[in-house]
């Protein structure tokens, strides 16, 4: 194995901002910081600013630019589509059921759980496959009764697997069931044409795709009346109060831009390297299995359930070698609960507890997956010799 060398294979949980989205960024920290909502000359540079950066997210989305609400994160964006679809729903008389799956992002997942425990609101869990993915004839069974909103993951954050979003958003309105998906995690790697993918709602965050920590967006179709979940001014439509951040707005929309005018070659890269991963580890640690769907997967992503090798002292080991890895593990120390998400894919809690993400990038390199398989091929052996010794 070579000397010891930095390498980030985390990208799924965040990425670096690139400097050309920086760049963009710059000049509304200090240059124009008039609040957008003011009437004088830096107010509406300030508002030009983010109605362009509107426009440019539509493009790419395919949509009108009043159809977009910029918020702090998926998470908020998230938030506010199942807050704002079930309160609506209260307020107008309509079902009070939500469905969602149980490979969410907890996001939606916990989002979910809270409305049914404080408001009563029937919560519906469809089961997933053994890939990850929701299956249409039990999203269909679940959507007959009617409910104020489905949400579906796009790509799953812990596994990769993507899910047929055309198909399901299609079962949702054949019901007349408000359709979300949480698509951060396919930001910069999937389409995101609304039109083709079919939703009422979609969810995205900047620092999924080289943009700003702290910004996100909404898609809401016309004609969907959310109830705001913040209350203050009338910002986003009434639908987000508080004062924009102009500079990370404009950095998002710099962000989506440069990465689907890049996509071809960015992706290229992402699926070299993670067959490159895949492989690897497939070959060269006894026992190792691909967790999430073979194929249909995001480009960048990899996971596996490595049995017998304890997820927390991986990470450890990865860490001090110098990978930043991340495991589906509910916690960082101590003895770990068993991933849900893998739980919900079939392995057992054994297995769940020895799950493994890595996530390739722009700037991954072949000499960083060769360094990483070593470095865990080396890892993973130290591990069983140890649990072994431990045992006898």
């Amino acid at each position: 194995m070579t000397g010891r060398r930095d390498v980030y294979l985390d990208y799924s949980a965040s990425t670096p901002v690139d400097p050309r989205v920086l760049e963009a960024m710059l000049p509304y920290f200090s240059e124009v910081y008039g609040n957008s909502t003011s009437s004088h000359r830096q107010g509406r540079r300030s508002e030009s600013a983010i109605e362009d950066a509107r426009a440019t997210v539509a493009r790419i989305l395919n949509c009108r630019p009043s159809e977009i609400v910029f918020t702090g994160c998926g998470s908020e964006s998230d938030n506010l589509a199942i807050r704002g679809a079930a309160w609506l729903a209260r307020r107008q008389g309509k079902a009070m059921r939500l469905i969602t799956s149980p490979v969410e992002h907890a996001a939606v997942l916990n989002t979910v759980r809270q409305l049914g425990d404080l408001m009563a609101i029937e919560t519906v869990i469809v089961p997933v496959d053994e890939y990850g993915n929701v299956e249409p004839d039990r999203f269909a069974d679940a959507c007959h009764e009617g409910a104020a909103l489905a949400s579906v993951i796009y790509a799953n954050n812990e596994v990769g697997s993507v899910n047929d979003l055309p198909c399901l958003a299609a079962i949702a309105r054949e019901h007349d069931v408000l359709f979300h998906s949480d698509a951060v995690q396919a930001g910069g790697q999937l389409t995101l044409d609304v039109e083709e993918l079919g939703v009422d709602m979609l969810s995205l965050s900047a620092h999924k795709f080289y943009g700003p920590k702290g910004v996100g967006l909404l898609y809401v179709r016309d004609g969907i009346d959310l109830t705001s979940v913040s209350t203050g001014g009338g910002h986003e439509n009434g639908l987000r109060a508080g004062t924009h951040n102009t500079a990370l707005i404009v950095g998002l929309a710099k962000a989506l831009e440069l990465a689907y005018a890049e996509a071809d070659a960015r992706l290229a890269h992402f699926q070299a390297l993670r067959e490159r991963l895949v492989e690897g580890i497939l070959s060269r640690i006894d026992g190792a299995k691909l967790s999430g769907h073979p194929v249909e997967r995001l480009p960048s992503h990899a996971s596996f359930v490595l049995p017998g090798i304890d997820a927390n002292a991986l990470l450890m080991h990865l860490d001090i070698n110098g990978i930043a890895a991340s495991s589906g593990s509910a916690c960082k120390t101590g003895d770990p609960e068993p991933a849900a998400v893998l739980l919900a894919l079939g392995f057992n809690p054994a297995e769940a507890k020895c799950g493994l993400r890595l996530s390739v990038g722009r700037h991954t390199t072949a000499a960083d997956i060769d360094y990483a398989l070593d470095v865990l091929t080396n890892a993973a052996s130290k591990l069983r010799a140890l649990k072994r010794a431990l045992a006898t």
